[in-house]
């Protein structure tokens, strides 16, 4: 018998950027393949520009809290916020991070870098940065046969997109798949 996946991430960013958004697609995803499911959040001072961040575990836990390196992964929709919460990956886990250049490793965490603010801006789309880096962390987990152990793929996210809003808003569909799609291409 083959066990459920388990995954704990880390999504952190500041006000305004979405990071509640694609945590709530990924639970939904996870939701969608009869997988446990648990998400926390902080928000503090985000109405002003300050961080959020929030949990995401998948399978069989107990608390929605990651603890200090158990996280597998994290996605940083702004490059500050890695530094402030990759302590949180595993030795093993690794890092998405919106950055304009590469990022020095930091406390022994692989990071991987999108630009996704240039391609957010170049696209049209500047309020997409959070769908570009969850497209490029999905691609990226793929190429680096996380995927084997991830619960979720782009599919399964365009899925629930074309769900939510296949018929109330078509408009904002086309933009939000040709957000993710511009993700996963800048991961090669």
């Amino acid at each position: 018998m083959k066990s459920a996946p388990t995954c704990q991430l880390v999504i952190s960013g500041v006000g305004g950027q979405g990071v509640l958004f694609i945590t709530r697609l990924l639970a939904e995803a996870a939701i969608s393949k009869d997988l446990p499911v648990h998400t926390s959040e902080t928000h503090g001072m985000a109405q002003r520009g300050g961080t959020v961040v929030s949990h995401l575990k998948v399978g069989s836990f107990a608390s929605p809290l990651i603890t200090p390196g158990r996280a597998d992964g994290l996605m940083a929709l702004k490059a500050e916020t890695f530094f402030q919460y990759s302590p949180y990956l595993l030795p093993s886990g690794w890092a998405a991070v919106n950055s304009p250049s590469p990022m020095e490793p930091f406390a022994n965490a692989e990071a991987v870098v999108i630009d996704a603010d240039r391609l957010a801006t170049e696209a049209g789309q500047p309020k997409s940065v959070n769908l570009m880096v969850l497209g490029f962390f999905l691609a990226m987990a793929e190429k680096k046969q996380a995927a084997s152990h991830f619960f979720c793929t782009e599919k399964n996210i365009r899925t629930i997109l074309e769900n939510r809003l296949q018929k109330k808003n078509p408009q904002l569909l086309e933009s939000f798949l040709s957000a993710l799609e511009i993700g996963v291409m800048a991961a090669g």
